[in-house]
C-alpha cells in the first residue's frame, strides 16, 4: 500500500546516462559555444527518463533546423537526476534545456539560473499565440515570468452519474464536502441496490487528493511553514472516517455502476468519452468539492533554459518547436495538447465517430455522447485554471502518516502534530 501510495503521490504532482539520436554527452555547457565534429551548434537536452515524444521531436527538429546538433541526456534514477543535475545548475553549467518539473524552481528563479521566456515568446512569429492554451500556459509562470513550459497536459476530473443523480440541485461551483456527504447519503439509503458515494480507494487517498486542492492554505514554502496542527485539517481527517464508517465511501472494490462519483485522471481528449462513459451511460463533469475555478491541470515534461547556456537561441527554437503543430501533434506526445487546434481536431473526429456509431469504449459499446456535451468538453479544457505547484514529499508524509487515524490507532490530534513536525523538518532541510 506504501508503495502504491508513493507512486500516487508522484502521479499527482510526476544512474546510467544513456545518448539517443546523434549523440549524448556528461559534459557540462561552457561558457563558448560547443559545435560538434561536423561543424554542427550543439544543444544540450537533460530528462528524467527517456521520451519517445522527445526522441520523435529530437528527429524532426534536426531535420528543420540542420545545424543544430540536439543531444538527449537521460537518465532512470530519479533521485539521482535531481541531485546531479541541481548541482550543475547551481553551479552555473549543466545543460541548455533541462526538465524541472523535479526541482527547486523557485530557488532557481531567485539566484537567476534559469532563462524567463516571456521575451522570446513574444517576440517569436513562427507561433500562432491565438492558438496557444493561455490558460495552461499563464497558469505556469512564476515571479512574473515564464521559467518553465509544459507540452502536455492532463485534467483532473470529478465525475458523477447523471442518471442516479437525476434532478438533484448540486450546485458543484461552490459545494462543500459536507453537501456531498448529505447528498451522497441520501442517494446512497433510498437506492435498491447497495451504492457508494466513492469506491476503491482508501480513506488516506482521499485525504491527500483533498490538500492538493487546498495545498498553498496548508504549506508555505517560501516561509518553508505549515499548518496541519490546524482544527481544520484536524476536522478534514474526521469528516472522511466518517464516510467511510458510514459506509458513505469505501476502499473495497465496487463494480462498474456501484458508485455514484469518481475522480479521475483525463490524459487525452478521447479520454472524456473513454474514460466517463465507460463507468456511467449518461456522465456528468462535476467541480470537486470545496475547490475552486475550473478543473486542476497536471503539467507534463516542463523544460526550463538555463540562463547561463551558449545556445539561448538554439534552446528557444527547440522550445518553440514543441508549441508548434509539428511538435504538438506527434504521436509520441502525451497528454492535451498545448494548441486550441490540436485538441478541437481530435474531439472533432471522435465526435464524427461516435455520431457514425464507428467509436467504440473499451468494452466494445457504443457511447451516446449529445453534441452538447462535446461543447462541454471543449469548454472544461478552455476553463482549466487551477494548479498549485506541490512538492510530491509532503504528499506523500500525509498519506503514509495519516493511515494510522484511519486504522484506528492514533488520534486526529496526534496524527496531526506528527504529520505538522515531519513536514516541517522537511521543509527546513
Amino acid at each position: 500500500m506504501k508503495k502504491r501510495l508513493c507512486m500516487i503521490c508522484i502521479g499527482i504532482l510526476m544512474t546510467t546516462t544513456t545518448a539517443c539520436g546523434s549523440g549524448g554527452s556528461n559534459n557540462l555547457a561552457s561558457t563558448e559555444e560547443p559545435v560538434n565534429k561536423e561543424g554542427k551548434k550543439v544543444l544540450t537536452l537533460s530528462l528524467n527518463q527517456p521520451s519517445e515524444f522527445i526522441q520523435a521531436a529530437e528527429k524532426k527538429f534536426e531535420e528543420k533546423y540542420p545545424d543544430i546538433d540536439l543531444q538527449i541526456q537521460t537518465t532512470v534514477d530519479y533521485e539521482k537526476y535531481q541531485k546531479t543535475t541541481n548541482t550543475a545548475v547551481l553551479s552555473g553549467k549543466g545543460p541548455d534545456i533541462f526538465e524541472i518539473s523535479s526541482l527547486p524552481i523557485d530557488d532557481y528563479i531567485s539566484k537567476k539560473l534559469i532563462l524567463n521566456m516571456d521575451d522570446f515568446m513574444e517576440q517569436d512569429q513562427t507561433l500562432d499565440k491565438n492558438d496557444l492554451q493561455m490558460n495552461i500556459l499563464e497558469l505556469m509562470k512564476k515571479s512574473g515570468g515564464m521559467y518553465a513550459i509544459p507540452f502536455g497536459f492532463s485534467l483532473r476530473a470529478f465525475v458523477g452519474d447523471g442518471d442516479m443523480l437525476g434532478n438533484t440541485n448540486i450546485d458543484d461551483k461552490n459545494w462543500t464536502w459536507k453537501e456531498f456527504e448529505v447528498i451522497s447519503k441520501n442517494l446512497v439509503e433510498n437506492g435498491t441496490d447497495r451504492r457508494y458515494a466513492l469506491a476503491n480507494d482508501p480513506p488516506e487517498l482521499l485525504l491527500t487528493e483533498m490538500i492538493v486542492d487546498k495545498y498553498s492554505e496548508f504549506v508555505d514554502h517560501t516561509a518553508k511553514k505549515a499548518k496541519f496542527d490546524s482544527p481544520l485539517f484536524v476536522g478534514m481527517m474526521q469528516q472522511i472516517k466518517k464516510m467511510y464508517d458510514d459506509k458513505v465511501m469505501t476502499s473495497e472494490s465496487a463494480d462498474i455502476g456501484k458508485q455514484l462519483f469518481y475522480s479521475t485522471v483525463l490524459r487525452s481528449p478521447a479520454d472524456f468519452i473513454d474514460g466517463t462513459y465507460i463507468f456511467f451511460s449518461n456522465p456528468k463533469l462535476l467541480q470537486k468539492p470545496e475547490q475552486k475555478g475550473g478543473a486542476r491541470i497536471i503539467p507534463e515534461l516542463q523544460f526550463s533554459i538555463q540562463a547561463n547556456s551558449p545556445a539561448k537561441e538554439e534552446a528557444w527554437k527547440f522550445i518553440a518547436f514543441l508549441l508548434s503543430d509539428d511538435g504538438q501533434s506527434l504521436q509520441e506526445r502525451e497528454g492535451f495538447s498545448l494548441l486550441k487546434s490540436v485538441n478541437e481536431k481530435q474531439l472533432n473526429d471522435i465526435q464524427e465517430q461516435v455520431e457514425s456509431g464507428e467509436y467504440k469504449l473499451p468494452d466494445g459499446k457504443s457511447p451516446k455522447v449529445s453534441d452538447e456535451d462535446f461543447t462541454r468538453f471543449k469548454q472544461f479544457i478552455s476553463t482549466a485554471d487551477n494548479y498549485t505547484d506541490l512538492d510530491g514529499k509532503v504528499i506523500f508524509i500525509i498519506g503514509d502518516d495519516s493511515r494510522s487515524f484511519f486504522s484506528g490507532q492514533k488520534s486526529a490530534e496526534e496524527v496531526a502534530k506528527l504529520i505538522q513536525n515531519r513536514v516541517t523538518i522537511y521543509l527546513n532541510e
